[in-house]
């Protein structure tokens, strides 16, 4: 390991980064040298230009990767070697704002009756029934879970803020079946094969993606589409978005009211101004002549 990368991460752990987001970044610079063969302490701005140009162009990589690859070097330039830039000197690419994918309850049904693995199934059960990303699920611990409250506590989600989650009573007994199957030993609720390690997340992106393609559902399934699906559902339960904001973790409640535009049973409930302009003047016409208003 290079001093200038050993340091990288040192200026990353110093700030609590998250380990994958330590991963991401030191992958992405290392690819920025390798690109050029030349240590990134000897590149200039304009050879981050040039290689995002290769990135969108030559590999096409998606705006998000292509932002990510601008984290990190903006951190490596700016944070570790200390450069005299400014954040505006690395431009980013601008992102389609998409809204998200979600299942009918009947497709979630659908879904689920396909998942193979009572792990694995527990797992994305938490997704759709307590709205965690799928990282926050496989890193849970026996002590997360507090059936008396009914609560799962997420530690160190993302931005690593820690919350509550709900547990539904459903869903508490899913995980007391699980845990009488497989008694798993503390620390963690879904440990893996390897001795003191959870569950990867991709393992159960793999579960999940087989158990799409036997449900044989037209929208392909993601755990995240679980969590997004929890959201809308809720949403169309009437539950309040302060709330819903509070159990996914979002910092704006801007993120959350997105779910308000996916969410057909809203849409099609509110009233149109059209509507109440045409109640409106039907009433007026109706009126006997000689009546008041």
């Amino acid at each position: 390991m290079t001093p200038l990368r050993q340091r990288m991460i040192e200026d990353m752990q110093i700030r609590n980064f998250a380990t994958t987001t330590q991963r991401s970044y030191v992958h992405y610079v290392a690819e920025f040298a390798k690109y050029f063969n030349r240590s990134p302490q000897e590149l200039d701005l304009e050879a981050v230009r040039q290689y995002q140009l290769y990135l969108t162009q030559e590999r096409q990589l998606s705006p998000q990767s292509v932002n990510t690859f601008v984290s990190a070097v903006q951190f490596l330039y700016l944070t570790t070697l200390e450069m005299p830039w400014q954040k505006h000197d690395f431009p980013r690419a601008r992102l389609d704002h998409k809204l998200p994918i979600v299942l009918a309850p009947d497709e979630i049904q659908r879904f689920l009756d396909h998942i193979t693995g009572v792990k694995h199934r527990a797992i994305l059960l938490i997704c759709y029934g307590a709205g965690l990303r799928i990282s926050e699920a496989v890193a849970l611990k026996l002590s997360d879970i507090d059936s008396q409250r009914r609560l799962i506590r997420v530690e160190h989600g993302k931005g690593g803020k820690d919350r509550y989650a709900m547990l539904s009573p459903c869903l508490l007994e899913i995980l007391r079946a699980y845990w009488r199957i497989f008694r798993p030993a503390a620390p963690w609720l879904f440990p893996s094969w390897r001795p003191h390690k959870h569950v990867t997340a991709g393992a159960v992106q793999t579960a999940c993606r087989e158990a799409w393609q036997r449900s044989g559902l037209g929208k392909r399934v993601t755990a995240h589409m679980l969590r997004h699906s929890f959201a809308t559902h809720l949403l169309e339960g009437g539950t309040d978005t302060r709330v819903i904001q509070s159990l996914l973790g979002h910092c704006r409640i801007d993120t959350t009211a997105r779910y308000i535009a996916i969410s057909p049973t809203t849409i099609s409930a509110t009233a149109s101004p059209l509507d109440q302009l045409l109640k409106s003047t039907v009433v007026k016409r109706g009126r006997p002549r000689g009546t008041k208003a």
